[in-house]
């Protein structure tokens, strides 16, 4: 009840001033307890949107419909210290929140949040060249095609993910996956400074010399230290403007020797070209094979207008179904991997989406069949879950893997293939959803026990919710013991807990 009643009263203190809040607010609307103006706390441009309102519709419309967090708010900061005056009052109210980008944070852990406050991004989107011109600041939330576009009209670019519609720091907060990162590294270990909110509420410059521990930390584990309100990252000169792309669709009958040919041609035991990328999914095709999924295949190649025959021949030989080729530049790459703003990843339709990822080092080819054939038969099934796909990546990793193991919370350096099977259906109930669950845990424990690892390597931008934290952040009993002191330092009463917690 007291948490209702604050709620209501910190609400209606917005009333004078936004539009769309009730005047029934007005006669509260003047102090917060300490004598101070709750509508004066936040700088003129930010907004508060209250359920049933189109912004609030906005800020809470989620990619996967399921375990969403329940917000009974949403503020958008139009400065950074309106994050930090959010997060105060939070505090001081005893309300929980949760940072809002793009809405692509599907892991379950969010959904334990109740009666909070949303704290969306949006307005903190900006991309400033600095004068070094080998850095730039940019908004905690300016999303990666904004990032892109601007960096590319300059002749710059940076490392961002691959889906146009979600933030930079978003993935990047987790270490961050991208086409450029065998080159330059993950998203994170672009970062030479942030500015964070803290879970007490102060706003403070973070760097690799002002205050090293929590800088380790943000980088792979940074969403249970702070939220970064602008971050300065490396950019580059453009050095290769042209990529090209290949794609293949083969019938399931070459699950075998594709994916053979992919450990054999492209990974080499991780010794993957710089300048290839791979990517391939299962999913379904009714056109093309009415029962059973088919399986699209990509090779992009950096620096080309034509992939090279040498990476391609091995792939036509196994007799796809059919074949597309194209050439362009860094900025198509999205649209041509299905990525883009207007590709199905970037529209929220009230679909449940489930990753259940685990990194690898190499194809079991027996694994790839078995896995296939659940998949398959799953379809079968429930036909409800045929909308679902699954994913299989491989980036090129010199960037990554020349910066040190243990010089980030990012766990995971050496692994060479991102895998996660992609579960994406109507919401049909617990037994559709139970049903989805057990297909995606079966799928990675399938991957899993044929590895012969006794690790289990989960990204965790990509994490289902019911994973283990060596799982997340990786077995190294230093690593955990150092992310626990970090929590205890900088967010003892557990206020940035929702997403893949670090206990």
């Amino acid at each position: 009840m007291e948490v209702m009643v604050a709620l209501t009263a910190w609400v209606a203190s917005f009333a004078c001033r936004n539009v769309g809040i009730s005047a029934r607010f007005e006669s509260i609307c003047s102090q917060d307890g300490h004598g101070h103006r709750l509508e004066d706390i936040l700088f003129q441009g930010a907004a508060v949107y209250l359920p049933g309102s189109e912004g609030f519709t906005e800020a809470t419309t989620r990619w996967s419909s399921l375990y969403a967090p329940n917000l009974t708010l949403v503020v958008s900061p139009s400065v950074e210290d309106d994050v930090a005056k959010t997060v105060q009052y939070a505090n001081e109210k005893d309300l929980p929140f949760l940072v809002v980008n793009g809405g692509h944070g599907a892991i379950k852990t969010v959904g334990a949040l109740h009666n909070g406050i949303g704290i969306w991004m949006n307005r903190l989107s900006s991309v400033e060249i600095l004068e070094d011109d080998s850095t730039a600041k940019f908004g905690g939330g300016t999303l990666s095609k904004i990032i892109t576009d601007t960096l590319w009209a300059a002749g710059k670019q940076t490392v961002t993910g691959g889906c146009e519609c979600t933030s930079l720091l978003g993935p990047g907060l987790g270490g961050g996956h991208g086409f450029l990162q065998g080159r330059h590294g993950l998203i994170s270990d672009q970062f030479v400074s942030m500015n964070v909110v803290l879970a007490n509420g102060s706003l403070t410059t973070v760097s690799a010399t002002s205050n090293p521990d929590l800088w380790w930390g943000l980088q792979g584990a940074g969403h249970n230290f702070g939220i970064v309100t602008s971050v300065t990252s490396k950019i580059y000169p453009v050095q290769y403007p042209d990529w090209a792309y290949v794609s293949f669709i083969y019938l399931g009958d070459k699950v075998e020797a594709l994916y053979a040919a992919i450990n054999d041609h492209l990974l080499k035991g991780g010794s993957q070209p710089v300048d290839i990328i791979n990517y391939s999914f299962f999913f379904s095709s009714p056109d093309i094979d009415p029962t059973k999924p088919v399986i699209m295949f990509y090779i992009l190649q950096e620096g080309v207008t034509a992939v090279d025959s040498a990476y391609t021949s091995p792939f036509y030989d196994l007799d796809p179904i059919t074949t597309a080729a194209e050439g362009g530049s860094y900025t198509d790459l999205p649209a041509w991997t299905g990525n883009a703003l207007e590709s199905p990843p970037c529209q929220k339709s009230g679909l449940v989406n489930m990753r259940f990822p685990i990194d690898l080092e190499s194809y079991d080819i027996a694994a790839q069949r078995k896995v296939y054939d659940l998949f398959a038969q799953a379809f079968q099934d429930t036909p409800a879950l045929n909308g679902s796909l699954f994913l299989f990546e491989g980036y090129s990793l010199q960037g990554i893997r020349a910066v040190p193991s243990e010089s980030t919370a990012y766990p995971f350096r050496n692994d060479n293939l991102l895998i996660a099977p992609l579960i994406t259906y109507a919401p049909g109930g617990p037994e559709l959803d139970n049903q989805a669950v057990e297909l995606g845990e079966k799928l990675r424990q399938v991957l899993y026990e044929a590895s012969g690892r006794t690790e289990r390597h989960t990204y965790v931008n990509y994490a289902y919710g019911d994973e283990s934290q060596r799982n997340w952040y990786g077995y190294e009993e230093w690593r955990q013991t150092k992310l626990e002191q970090l929590k205890n330092t900088y967010d003892p009463k557990r206020r940035l807990s929702f997403y893949a917690p670090i206990a």
